[in-house]
């Protein structure tokens, strides 16, 4: 199987694509506008403990939308939050008062975590301009008043906050990406990787984090220029890309550092490590055999397991893999030293 895709005749690379390395639903970069018709199409989840949110309801069913109901505990349920996060609603409608109070405020924290990608309607009795800024600063799309708010309205409502949150996702996704490779940057990486963290301790499932060092990036600058430097680091980013899954997290952490989260659960047993490297060591290996007239790829890594019945941080897995790979590094070095010094005798 191709490592990378076939080079145009100046033989550069071209830079991955944004869409191709965005791989979670919270980053994706398909700015298409939404379609305004078609309203049957849209489903929403109305969220509130008020009995008299009978009025919001009928307002919904007259306006052709689906939806369901449930009362605000029910966010705790874990088939609900499953379903939260795969984007099964195209928006939440809350039925909360205002001023917010600091459950309200957790109430819709807790909402933009699980869902990112869903935008957030707030109902309220309350028709103050500070008691509606407010919540739009805690992460509602909109706020609509009731008893003022028709079918036409609401379904005009969603449809906004949909493509404002569309295009909020958007610009997120690309201060995530590293301009240079197509693939995460440290900032993407991390907050991915924490998000991961939270899932995989919610799941009981843990995952693997692989530090790799970019070996030899000095010498390729010095013997081939710049442009070749940069060229290897996009060739290596994308060998990473179609190495790994696509639910993986691959990111350039800076210079010539890369990280990788796998995510899949075939990849996520605390004795699969050995496996993920050989995958690795073997794509590397092709690519060379195949580009044998360019600058060989090199790395060395370090993997660690995130147990997530630990309370390990991010910072603390970055530091542990970061030391196993320069301990690899290392080895490696004096093991190329050792074979330089018996080329002689073996001559």
């Amino acid at each position: 199987m191709a490592i990378l895709n076939r080079r145009a005749p100046s033989r550069h690379y071209a830079p991955l694509s944004p869409t191709r390395c965005v791989i979670l639903p919270p980053l994706k970069t398909d700015i298409s506008p939404m379609p305004l018709s078609n309203v049957s199409r849209l489903c929403v989840l109305l969220v509130s403990d008020d009995n008299e949110s009978n009025d919001i309801q009928n307002i919904v069913k007259t306006a052709g939308i689906g939806m369901e109901a449930c009362p605000v505990a029910a966010l705790e349920d874990e088939d609900l939050r499953s379903r939260l996060e795969a984007g099964v609603f195209d928006a939440v409608l809350l039925d909360i008062s205002l001023p917010l109070n600091k459950d309200d405020q957790y109430l819709l924290s807790r909402l933009r975590q699980h869902a990112p990608e869903t935008p957030i309607i707030v109902f309220s009795d309350c028709d103050d301009v500070d008691a509606t800024l407010q919540a739009v600063r805690e992460g509602a799309q909109d706020c609509l008043l009731k008893g003022s708010c028709g079918a036409r309205l609401l379904t005009r409502a969603i449809r906004y906050a949909i493509e404002r949150n569309h295009m909020q996702a958007t610009l997120r996704a690309l201060s995530f990406l590293d301009d240079l490779t197509g693939v995460y940057n440290r900032r993407g990486f991390t907050t991915l990787a924490q998000h991961q963290m939270r899932i995989a301790r919610r799941r009981h499932a843990g995952f693997f984090l692989v530090f790799i060092d970019f070996d030899g990036m000095k010498q390729i600058n010095d013997s081939a220029g710049h442009i070749a430097g940069d060229q290897a680091l996009i060739a290596f980013s994308q060998l990473l890309s179609f190495t790994f899954r696509g639910s993986d997290i691959v990111a350039r952490m800076g210079g010539d550092e890369f990280a990788v989260i796998t995510c899949d659960n075939d990849d996520s047993a605390p004795g699969s490590a050995a496996s993920i490297l050989v995958r690795l060591e073997n794509a590397i290996r092709r690519h060379n055999e195949r580009h044998f007239d360019e600058p060989a790829l090199s790395v060395s890594c370090g993997a660690v397991f995130f147990d997530p019945t630990e309370s390990k941080t991010l910072d603390q897995m970055l530091e542990e893999a970061d030391r196993i790979m320069y301990a690899n590094k290392r080895q490696k070095r004096a093991r190329l030293r050792q074979e330089r010094k018996l080329e002689p005798s073996l001559a």
